[in-house]
């Protein structure tokens, strides 16, 4: 009988290739396969572009006024944009005292080759200063003239000029290490940005009562939900509400369908309605059939706003229906809101109105009273003809309440494209009205998030086969079961990254399980643990896969396609997160001692620019609240993934002089990932299987039938490692067998080859 061990494998995807690495005994072999990597498109957001590099996000001024909105322990240092901005703002004040408000422009380096970051001043400077009385004769000398006074400091190892007196500025490497090392021992909250807004309103989710969720509010749920979490991990105290529809001439008919349906409504506190869609379906059918019952429902509507105790005793009870099944989708996604629907704003709209017409802003027109915006042919009617509101009329309310009661400094509004000019002409309302300032880059500001359609993969509006718009639980029940599937039918196999739990190489372990059965306690997961799983699997690849796309573009939405372990997905992430536990997990290390006694030095250049860019972390999160676009942190994710896969496959960690410094490394990658992740909303683990048999504390067992030959086993761990890459000959009797009957299935699959190994394991 044949056999061997296999004790330790590792993938990790290295530029454009995957590598196998695996110990099989005292032989060390590695194979690999070409992988895809992702590039960043091209694509201008917001009057933004953005360069296909990602070290390149352009110029942008540092803004240097910055407000403490709360009390921390820890100092908050902000981002190394901010630090460098205020060395070269001294230095520009220094160099040219006569020219006034200048405020540094501060950009990462287009190409790491001249530095890490960049001063671009000169040029405009040079245009100020030319022509007028000075010795400088180009912007080359102006930009020398900033080196020269710029102040001592360690952060800086070394400044050049470049073209038309570009400053590249390269960062001391000691200071590298040392932001580092104060992080792991301080905390990443010491790298919050520092934004200059103390009060924010994000109004996101809103959904309609008596309305299921669809899939259009899964987009405005959690990139609302997103943008909330990058505001307050700033410091900036976040308002979220949940503008529900419950107000409106709509409630009259389904007044009217709860009685018919249900006489004994008022002794029953929760009437079995059933399914809300279905409940609003069939009332609107009967409104649209039955001239008694529309008659009916108008007269309800005004017993509602008159406030008849009756109607409203109906109409809560509708809705605290309806706010039971919103809450349950809330509590899938881990989203958190406060509802302040369009009925709380009812009672100010007279008022906010009133100081409308004080303006002179409103006027009549075709029997209804309203707003002519400049530029639009339509005005922004705010009284309807029957004299009933609107949603004008509402949001406007709302946000004079936001304003002048909850004092915040900053709103913002999550919703789909379509209705951007709705929000455009009350913004504009509202500068008129002296409500907001005219310019944008001033607070209090209002904001409008939009983002585009979810698609089918027919290039059409995500819908059912029967044309209906899909449902939010249903697809979140779909997600969940997709990924339990998984793991039931792949074992550990598919998603053991997310639990923390070393297969040592999900992809060799997919090449594996097709040959023999894997042994273990992970195969002993409880139901609930199965549950917990899935759930935070499925749910987080469902939240990565819209937050990673522009939000102002459409996106398909591929079940397949985000639940995959390649390229830029959650599973995959989460899978890297977990290798970099693992890593720690095996040293046999206590990472908490070696914060407090250990060192980080960043000798080699991958080490150096891993921790550069982790460094770069605090004005990722500023840029992306600044431009309000999460997908600025996805891809800052991913990108952090791949330094740090080029980083473990040129620099050993375990077992290495650097060992210290560099678990340390690993674990300010690890802190990083985490706060990523905790930002977009998913959970990075839920299962601890640090003790399991299969994977970290013992070699992993492999057992086939005993009627496999040497040829065999070599054949098949050559297809997989690589022809010459490993050698059988040596091996003693252990715990692998592999089964002529399986090899010769697995050849009659797919073409013994390695490159065709990324296809066998994708079927």
């Amino acid at each position: 009988m044949l056999t061997t061990t296999v004790k330790k494998a590792t993938s990790e995807v290295v530029g454009t290739t995957l590598c196998f690495q695996v110990s099989i005994l005292s032989l060390r072999v590695e194979c690999s396969v070409v992988a895809t990597q992702g590039w960043v498109e091209n694509h201008e957001v917001s009057g933004i572009l953005r360069a296909t590099s990602r070290r390149f996000f352009g110029a942008v001024k540092v803004s240097l006024r910055t407000i403490s909105t709360m009390e921390t322990e820890k100092e908050i240092i902000g981002s190394q944009k901010q630090q460098l901005a205020k060395l070269f703002e001294e230095s520009l004040k220094a160099a040219f005292p006569d020219v006034s408000d200048v405020q540094p422009l501060i950009a990462i380096c287009n190409d790491a080759k001249h530095g890490d970051y960049q001063c671009n001043n000169a040029m405009s400077l040079w245009n100020k200063l030319k022509g007028k009385c000075t010795q400088l004769k180009g912007p080359q000398p102006v930009g020398k003239a900033i080196i020269e006074n710029l102040p001592a400091s360690e952060m800086i190892e070394k400044c050049s000029i470049a073209g038309p007196g570009f400053v590249n500025i390269v960062l001391a490497r000691q200071w590298i290490a040392k932001s580092l090392q104060k992080m792991l021992i301080d905390g990443i909250e010491t790298w919050a940005p520092k934004l200059p807004v103390k009060r924010t309103v994000v109004d996101f989710s809103s959904p309609n009562i008596a309305k299921e969720m669809h899939v259009g509010h899964l987009r405005s749920t959690i990139i609302g939900d997103t943008l909330a979490r990058m505001l307050e991990f700033s410091n900036v105290e976040v308002l979220r509400r949940n503008h529900v529809g419950d107000w409106g001439t709509q409630f009259g008919m389904l007044i009217e369908f709860l009685f018919d349906q249900f006489p004994n409504w008022e002794a029953d506190s929760t009437p079995a309605i059933g399914d809300l869609e279905g409940f609003y379906k069939a009332s609107k059918q009967r409104f649209d059939s039955d001239a008694d019952f529309k008659e009916r429902a108008q007269k309800a509507v005004v017993s509602l706003q008159g406030g008849e105790e009756k109607y409203r005793m109906a109409w809560a009870q509708i809705c605290e229906i309806s706010r039971k099944e919103f809450q349950k989708v809330y509590e899938r996604l881990g989203v958190h809101l406060e509802e302040k629907g369009e009925s709380f704003y009812n009672p100010y709209i007279p008022k906010a109105l009133e100081l409308l017409n004080e303006k002179g802003l409103i006027e009549e027109s075709e029997g209804a009273r309203v707003i002519f915006i400049e530029g639009k042919k339509i005005p922004l009617i705010v009284v309807k003809r029957d004299g009933g509101f609107n949603y004008a009329s509402t949001d406007l309310t709302a946000l004079w309440y936001r304003l002048n009661e909850e004092k915040a400094d900053w709103m913002i509004y999550v919703t789909d494209v379509g209705q951007r000019e709705h929000f455009e002409m009350f913004f504009s309302a509202a500068k008129r009205a002296g409500w907001l300032p005219s310019n944008e880059k001033d607070y209090p500001k209002a904001s409008h998030v939009g983002f585009g359609l979810v698609l089918g993969e027919d290039g059409k509006r995500f819908r059912t086969r029967s044309t209906e718009v899909v449902k939010l639980v249903d697809l979140l029940d779909e997600a969940k079961s997709r990924c339990k599937l998984a793991l039931e039918e792949r074992g550990v196999f598919y998603i053991l990254a997310t639990l923390g739990y070393d297969t040592g190489g999900i992809f060799l372990f997919y090449f594996l399980s097709l040959l023999v059965n894997i042994t273990g306690k992970a195969k002993e997961w409880t139901a609930e643990e199965l549950e917990q799983t899935a759930e935070a699997v499925g749910y987080g690849a469902v939240k990565y896969a819209d937050l990673k796309n522009n939000r102002l573009t459409n996106y398909t939405f591929n079940f397949d396609q985000m639940l995959s372990d390649k390229g830029n997905t959650a599973v995959y992430l989460l899978y890297a997160h977990a290798r970099i536990c693992s890593i720690i997990r095996k040293s046999g290390r206590d990472i908490e001692e070696l914060k407090k006694s250990g060192a980080i030095d960043l000798a080699h250049p991958d080490e150096r620019m891993l921790g550069l860019h982790l460094l770069q972390f605090a004005e990722i999160v500023e840029e992306a609240c600044t431009n309000l676009l999460p997908n600025l942190v996805c891809e800052y994710l991913y990108n952090i993934s791949e330094d740090f896969t080029r980083f473990y496959t040129n620099c050993q960690v375990v077992g290495s002089a650097e060992e210290t410094s560099r678990l340390l490394l690993c674990e300010a990658t690890a802190v990083v990932m985490r706060k990523c992740f905790h930002l977009l909303g998913i959970t990075p683990g839920v299962v601890d299987m640090t003790g399991n048999t299969t994977g970290s504390n013992g070699p992993s067992w492999c057992i086939a039938s005993s009627s496999a030959s040497e040829a065999d086993l070599q054949n098949a761990l050559s297809w997989a490692c690589g022809s010459g890459n490993v050698d059988c000959s040596a091996i003693q009797p252990s715990h692998l067998v592999l089964s002529l009957i399986t090899l010769h299935l697995m050849r009659s699959t797919v073409t013994t080859s390695k490159m065709e190994l990324p296809t066998l394991l994708a079927v």
